[in-house]
């Protein structure tokens, strides 16, 4: 019988300390890798392509079982043309997160928002895993809608999906077992099955990659500084005069009009501006119009919501995609 880590759902092997499912241990549930993330925070990086995970959604498809696709609130509108293209089972849509802007957003007017980005769905339904915010509604919600006994959770890298199945297992089992959770992309790299109880097992699903994300363009130590933890403050300024506003190393705005802008970017991250346009040898200088009450998001960092009709030239890691939305918020 083949064995599979608890953590993450790679097949576990003794044979090669280099390839991922390394244990040193054959008795041991937890691969090196996995150990090392839950017990010293420590990442080692797994190269993976998106042909796995459509594999997955392609066996998901041969059955009726209901689907959990989980969006990131930061991610929205999200493209989800490969989920689309190869799934058709009965979807509960989740957004996940919604603790890092709950006080400046309400859930009626994120679900209204959420109407607009084009997936049919059963339910919609809006958590944070962090604050246990709607579980019971969750679970009540998978009882409801479940074609059988399996459900799968699926959805892009970082959207939290281990995170809220670990928060199940904690509020409904007795079972000290937990799923790998990081900040960082590819943590989990198979399916992992989890029996809830006896009518309900939970199947998590390694991520879908997405190109464009600035975590993939950035160091170890600078992801964790992007990747808010709390509840996001926002950070107004008033432009009276050209300016640029700079993001640390990671991104330079230069507004040539009067306007209002305000940021939702992790409280990690240090903002200044300086009163001239700040090029950068090593950032890719784009030029961008924004029209009037829309955001201006940048992937994987955050967004702008800028209040005035506006051209920009935005200054930007090379790779890192930006895209403009009516405003969230």
């Amino acid at each position: 019988m083949i064995k599979k880590c608890l953590g993450c759902g790679i097949e576990l092997q003794n044979s090669n300390v280099l390839a991922v499912g390394y244990v040193k241990d054959e008795k041991k549930d937890l691969c090196e890798r996995c150990f090392r993330i839950q017990n010293y925070n420590e990442y080692k990086t797994v190269s993976k392509n998106n042909e796995e995970f459509i594999n997955i959604l392609k066996d998901i498809n041969n059955t009726n079982d209901l689907v959990l696709l989980l969006i990131d609130i930061f991610n929205l509108p999200s493209n989800l043309d490969v989920i689309k293209k190869h799934l058709s089972n009965d979807l509960v849509l989740i957004i996940t997160k919604y603790d890092l802007l709950k006080p400046y957003l309400k859930e009626e007017k994120l679900k209204k928002y959420i109407r607009n980005i084009g997936i049919n769905s059963v339910s919609t339904l809006i958590i944070s895993s962090y604050k246990n915010y709607n579980f019971d509604l969750l679970l009540d919600t998978i009882n409801k809608h479940k074609k059988s006994n399996n459900v799968y959770v699926v959805g892009k890298t970082n959207v939290g999906k281990s995170t809220m199945i670990n928060k199940l297992i904690y509020n409904y089992t007795n079972s000290k077992s937990q799923i790998t959770t990081s900040k960082l992309p590819s943590t989990t790299l198979g399916n992992i099955v989890i029996k809830l109880n006896n009518n309900l097992t939970i199947i998590d699903t390694p991520g879908l990659l997405e190109k464009g994300n600035i975590i993939d363009a950035v160091e170890l130590k600078k992801i964790f500084k992007i990747i808010p933890t709390s509840v996001i403050k926002p950070r107004t300024f008033q432009i009276k005069k050209p300016q640029t506003i700079i993001i640390e190393d990671l991104a330079k705005l230069y507004f040539f009009d009067k306007n209002d802008i305000t940021m939702y970017i992790s409280s990690k991250l240090e903002v200044k501006r300086v009163y001239k346009e700040d090029d950068a040898d090593s950032l890719i200088k784009r030029v961008i119009k924004v029209p009037a009450y829309h955001d201006l998001v940048i992937k994987g960092l955050g967004f702008i919501k800028i209040i005035k009709e506006t051209t920009i030239n935005i200054y930007l890691i090379d790779n890192v995609d930006i895209y403009i939305r009516e405003s969230l918020i």
